[in-house]
Parts: C-alpha cells; structure tokens; sequence
C-alpha cells in the first residue's frame, strides 16, 4: 500500500471498497478499509492507541495493526470477537499491540479515562441488521428512539476515555420507515454534540449497493422516495 493516496474533499467514494491483507467483505454491514485507513493515516501517528468500540469483523484493527498503530477493540457479541481474532492473525514487521475485548459501548470498564488516541468506529443503524436474536445490549436490536438513548450512553463512555485534543470519528446512515427518512446520522451527531465533542467534520460517503436488489427498486418506486445513496462520517473532536 506504498503510495496511498489520502482523500482531500468531503465527499468520499470507493468503488473498489478494498480486499487488500485479510480484508473481506462478507460480514453484513461491514465498512471498507478505506475509511479507517484515511482516518488513521490522518488523525494518528505510529504507535497510537486506536478504539473500535463496535469491532464487528475487525476492519479498523486491521488498519492499525498495518500502519504500525495499537488498538483496542471491543464489542458485545461473541460470533464478531471471534471473526476479528482469526483476520487479525496475520504476520507483520510492525510492533502494534492489538486487544480485543467482550464488553458493552455503554461501559468501557476496561479502558482508562483520556487513554485514547483516536476513535474510529462503525456502529449498527439502529435495528436494520440485527447482529444477534437476544444478547443484552446490542444496539443493533433497538428501534430507532432506544437506540439513540443507548447511543447517549456509548458518546459519554467515548468521550471519558479520549484524550484532550483528540479526534471521534464514526460512520453511520439515515433508515426509512414508511417511505419516509429518520434522519439517524444528524440526530447520533446531535447526541455526541450535547454530551461535549465538537465537530471538526461531516463527510458524506457514497454507497455502491444502495440499489442492488430488486426489492428495493421496487419498493422506492411503489413508495415514491429515492433509494439512499450516501452515509456520513463525522469527526468530532474533546476539546
């Protein structure tokens, strides 16, 4: 990846969402690499320390462990923790110490008050893809309202364990219901503004599947909406 050519606008979009090292993208939902590479190569140096707090297949870890970076993740299901040990199991000159934990967004128990370097997460919307069928606190089992109460919860936890000057960064899209959009990106951003970050940047993402079945075709069509086509990533920083 010598060479890496770094986004420079605020809108980003990867055709080619990236299958370099053990990258895969056949864990529902997961982000491509491109984001947290950007991200990290941005905001961090060399042996930072870098949380997921939602880790599912272990994109961001990933990153760190090639760009020579530590990491943390965390995240409350089991089936994710253990798809993000197998893909971090790659050989590597660098030094990175990556950990992984079991644990909730909500209560980072196992992380320190302004330990953190930069984060760089990727939560569920809402209930859109349910990770699991009942495990306790997982976000991606709320409806729209809870989750955004859950997601109060994990800003503060954030904002303890982030360093003074550092940055937050996550990605998340707007659902429909109805036909009509709940506008989840602004209002999870709104949740982080109230509980102290600020906000250094709004990035929109294209999605390239925003179209790709005929269910959806269909349904915007009968419901007469535009199929969502963009997500956001916001970087907020602790003052």
């Amino acid at each position: 990846m010598k060479n890496y050519e770094l986004q420079n606008t605020s809108i980003w979009s990867f055709p080619d969402r990236g299958n370099w090292s053990t990258h895969k993208g056949d864990y529902r939902g997961n982000w491509s690499p491109h984001i947290p590479r950007n991200l990290i190569l941005k905001y961090t140096k060399i042996n930072d320390l870098i949380l997921d707090c939602f880790v599912g297949s272990g994109t961001t870890l990933i990153e760190a462990k090639l760009l020579n970076r530590n990491a943390i993740g965390v995240d409350i299901n089991n089936n994710a923790l253990n798809i993000s040990k197998e893909r971090l199991r790659f050989a590597s000159h660098n030094s990175s110490m990556i950990k992984l934990y079991k644990g909730d967004a909500q209560k980072l128990t196992m992380i320190n008050d302004d330990s953190i370097d930069l984060i760089c997460t990727h939560p569920p919307y809402a209930n859109i893809i349910k990770y699991s069928k009942d495990i306790d606190n997982d976000l991606s089992l709320l409806e729209y309202n809870d989750f955004l109460l859950h997601m109060n919860n994990v800003s503060k936890e954030l904002y303890r364990v982030l360093k003074h000057g550092h940055f937050c960064s996550f990605m998340i899209g707007d659902i429909r219901k109805n036909g009509d959009v709940l506008p989840l990106g602004f209002r999870t951003m709104q949740v982080f503004l109230n509980n102290g970050f600020i906000l250094k940047e709004i990035i929109i993402k294209e999605q390239h599947n925003c179209n790709s079945t005929k269910y959806w075709k269909d349904r915007a069509q009968n419901l007469n909406f535009y199929l969502l086509a963009h997500e956001y990533i916001f970087v907020l920083y602790k003052q």
